[in-house]
């Protein structure tokens, strides 16, 4: 018998205002969970949760929570698997929130924090996996981003398979095609505009490179092997 864990604490920095509706949304998602509240409860406590949470998180036909329950997989059961506690508002309006919990709601969290604090914005956080016995597969961990229109997320075991493919062959991250001028240096191959500077290059894998038309009007054109990115 053994008990795995996703553990994760965070702090971020949000508006008095996001303060105030991740606290109406913490409010919300308690009454929701209550099973002993009915539709005239549900009701009236969605229409005292003011414009703004109805703005962010639009009723249904059914159910008036119907927008906050898209934060969870199982509409069902609404719960929040992490605390969330608030500083007071310092002098410019800021207020310090963190989020912590040992079988922490990764997805439920970025989804809150992309919805309510838009200030923050982009902003991530790690998380852990552990066990109280010493299992293999069972230690790991990973990260989130999050930005306006788009959470991504990111693990140890995909970071660690790349180094190792890294380790292997030197083109695991791709490579990009170029070209060397005698007056302006290296230029690099994108699709809307031939040759430019590096920063706007198409990465291509092994396999697209080895089948893509290389534009003959260039003579001194090279593949080079995208480097390693940096660890910091």
């Amino acid at each position: 018998m053994s008990n795995s864990y996703t553990k994760a604490a965070f702090d971020l920095t949000v508006t008095v205002a996001e303060a105030g509706m991740l606290r109406r949304v913490i409010a919300a998602v308690e009454l929701i969970d209550d099973t002993e509240a009915g539709s005239d409860v549900r009701e009236a406590r969605y229409a005292s949760l003011r414009p703004d949470f109805a703005a962010l998180f639009p009723r249904g036909d059914e159910d008036p929570f119907a927008g906050l329950l898209d934060l969870f997989e199982d509409p069902q059961y609404p719960y929040l698997d992490f605390h969330v506690a608030f500083s007071e508002a310092d002098q410019l309006g800021q207020v310090l929130v963190t989020f912590s919990g040992e079988q922490f709601g990764i997805d439920v969290a970025a989804k809150l924090i992309q919805r309510c604090a838009r200030s923050a914005l982009p902003f991530g956080f790690e998380w852990a996996s552990d066990c109280d016995r010493l299992r293999v597969g069972e230690f790991g961990g990973g990260y989130v981003v999050i930005t306006e229109h788009r959470v991504s997320y990111g693990h140890t075991t995909q970071l660690l398979d790349r180094a190792i493919a890294r380790a292997r062959d030197e083109g695991a991250d791709g490579f990009v095609l170029a070209i060397r001028d005698p007056q302006h240096g290296l230029s690099f191959w994108n699709d809307d505009a031939g040759f430019d500077r590096l920063s706007r290059a198409r990465v291509f894998s092994e396999a697209e490179a080895a089948n893509h038309d290389v534009p003959l009007a260039h003579d001194q054109r090279e593949w080079l092997a995208m480097p390693e990115p940096l660890r910091l």
